[in-house]
């Protein structure tokens, strides 16, 4: 880089201000105090730091624009939104409203047309008589811990929240003790991500590999070996990964913090060793899956439940190659390319299917739907995940460095992928009381009190419905468009979508699945229902509390921010300690005790005092 005369003066300032703040020379040194003190480390980030002010504000080869369009806005620095980001924006519009208008009108010829409601009868609906009667397999008993641990890993998560937000609020002091000085925010918020894809990957893992018996069939004796196996490897990848990423960052690992500390991308912290391992695992997941489905792929259903889910992981496990394309050596635009790519493929595209599977699956073995209506919702599903999904991940690239293209793709494509996940929300909300119906249909035809067996499984299957619209959908839709996201990134907005989907979804499935496969395995008198109904009631609740009182207020109040002043002064420090950001978050905390403490705590009891039924 050729830097004018200004700008050499401004390095040189800039260079000044990150010396003393880390050294603690300022009042607004960084904390914990010493952090950072060797200089050269600090020169080294103030050049980063340049190279990115850099990057948005110098005029891209051939355009009137800078490499980010112009993000972030700051008038001061001649940074406003440009012409095509507001362009493609009414096009993404367009694009939903005829999207909708459509998807409306193949829901009113959906019989006829795709034939999905079909003639078939599903099994009888599964009252809890029938599945006293239901002997778990070996297979099926080892997959209990996975549930237990997955609980723990999900306690572990929320604390973790608990001491990142408590470094926003500058209260880390507990009895006299400063953890922020053992437990930085940069280590806390690492836990607090990755524990979330450690405990619903292992409640997936566990209930795929528990419904394979009821979907596919008798199971080889070398599945449960291969199960235990493939548990602890997960053990020693969630210890050793939570491990190394607090040893890196405090630079207790030296010159091995790539390869077992953390690597520094977001949401793919773990070190590179690590990554090794859970690529290793997903593999063995797809393996134990594919031989799972061997009955079903022998007798010629090549597309039946138990091998669309195979499908499903194999293609979460080719997807996860992309997150091997960074190293420190890679460029920065390239890497970061990727490491959205890993990420969001996953939630976007296939995970996306996975899930549909998974609830397809659990549907027909409820009672609720037959095997053919089932595969062929989930045909559906994955033709407008994958249709959408794929596609609309480009809203993640629109300000670091690709071309025009990417706003048009992104603004298009993520606006449709509202699109299916209404579709499923009014099938859902459409048969939500089919339940009821067959209940008093049975209740009719024997003189026995007829009580669903699944009950509790099936509300939060539809609260992962009612999420999948307002988390998913609404809140992911207004963040999406690109004249909204130029204001709004990077604000907590984005962490408010975040954790209505993530949560909201993948977080409710997981428990629904907890409680699917936990209902067969755990004696009757150890199964509290009213414990379980606590827990729904406060997990959401608490969720939704967490988006009102704290998480869409406070993006809100910073997008105001963002659009007075720009997006420096929504994320200064001076932001950051006024009173409303503080109060929004203090608030936060009423949501957050009722979900721990309400919703949490009770599930995690209930698993531990549990006792299984002895295997078949």
């Amino acid at each position: 880089m050729t830097l004018t005369e200004a700008q050499s003066v401004g390095l040189q300032a800039v260079r000044e201000f990150y010396l003393e703040k880390f050294l603690g020379n300022i009042p607004e040194s960084f904390k914990p105090s010493g952090y950072i003190t060797n200089p050269a480390e600090i020169r080294q980030l103030t050049a980063f730091f340049v190279w990115g002010a850099w990057t948005c504000s110098a005029v891209r080869p051939g355009a009137t624009y800078s490499y980010t369009h112009n993000w972030p806005y700051d008038e001061v620095a001649g940074n406003v939104a440009t012409g095509p980001t507001l362009f493609w924006s009414m096009i993404g519009v367009l694009a939903f409203v005829l999207g909708l208008g459509g998807v409306m009108y193949m829901y009113g010829r959906f019989d006829k047309v795709m034939g999905l409601s079909g003639s078939e009868e599903s099994s009888p609906l599964l009252s809890e008589k029938m599945l006293g009667q239901l002997v778990p397999s070996k297979l099926q008993r080892s997959t209990y811990k996975y549930f237990t641990v997955a609980l723990i890993l999900f306690l572990l998560q929320c604390l973790a929240g608990a001491l990142t937000i408590h470094d926003f609020l500058g209260f880390t002091t507990f009895f006299g003790v400063d953890i922020s000085n053992s437990l930085p925010i940069t280590v806390v918020r690492s836990w607090h991500l990755q524990l979330a894809l450690f405990w619903i990957t292992l409640c997936w893992i566990g209930a795929s590999i528990f419904v394979l018996p009821l979907i596919a069939g008798e199971q080889s004796n070398k599945q449960l070996w291969r199960t235990n196996v493939l548990f602890w490897v997960l053990v020693v990848l969630a210890a050793g990964s939570l491990v190394g990423e607090y040893m890196g960052p405090m630079g207790l690992l030296g010159t091995l913090w790539y390869l077992l500390g953390n690597q520094g991308w977001e949401f793919v912290e773990l070190g590179k060793a690590w990554q090794v391992v859970l690529f290793a695992c997903f593999a063995m997941w797809a393996y134990i899956m594919w031989k799972g489905a061997q009955p079903s792929l022998r007798s010629g259903h090549k597309w039946s439940l138990p091998v669309w889910l195979f499908y499903a992981i194999l293609c979460v496990l080719i997807l996860f190659i992309a997150s091997f394309v960074a190293t420190p050596k890679t460029n920065f635009v390239i890497a970061d390319f990727w490491r959205w790519m890993t990420i969001h493929m996953w939630v976007e595209a296939f995970f996306e299917v996975f899930t549909t599977i998974l609830v397809a699956s659990f549907m027909v073995l409820m009672g609720l739907s037959s095997k053919a209506s089932a595969v062929r919702v989930v045909y559906i599903s994955a033709i407008l995940f994958l249709g959408s999904g794929m596609i609309g991940v480009a809203h993640n690239f629109y300000w670091n460095a690709k071309p025009e293209i990417t706003l048009a793709l992104g603004s298009v494509f993520s606006t449709l992928q509202t699109v299916p996940l209404m579709l499923l929300t009014l099938e859902a909300w459409r048969t939500r009381s089919e339940p009821l119906v067959a209940m008093r249909k049975q209740q009719q035809l024997s003189n026995v009190p007829f009580v669903f067996a699944h009950t509790e499984c099936f509300q939060f299957l539809l609260a992962v419905n009612f999420w999948n619209f307002m988390g998913a959908g609404v809140l992911g839709s207004i963040i999406n468009l690109p004249i909204v996201n130029y204001y709004e990134h990077g604000t907590y907005l984005t962490v408010n979508h975040g954790h209505a989907a993530l949560m909201g979804v993948y977080g409710n499935l997981a428990i629904a699945a907890i409680l699917f496969c936990t209902r067969y395995l755990v004696l009757p008198e150890r199964w509290n229902v009213r414990s379980i109904r606590m827990s729904f009631w406060s997990i959401n609740i608490g969720l939704a509390l967490m988006i009102v009182l704290d998480l869409l207020p406070l993006g809100l109040t910073q997008l105001v921010e963002v659009l007075s002043n720009g997006l420096w002064s929504a994320r200064s420090e001076v932001f950051v300690a006024s009173v409303q950001f503080q109060t929004f978050s203090w608030m936060r905390a009423i949501g957050g005790v009722l979900f721990v403490l309400g919703g949490v705590v009770p599930l995690l009891m209930l698993l531990l005092k549990g006792k299984i039924k002895p295997a078949s």
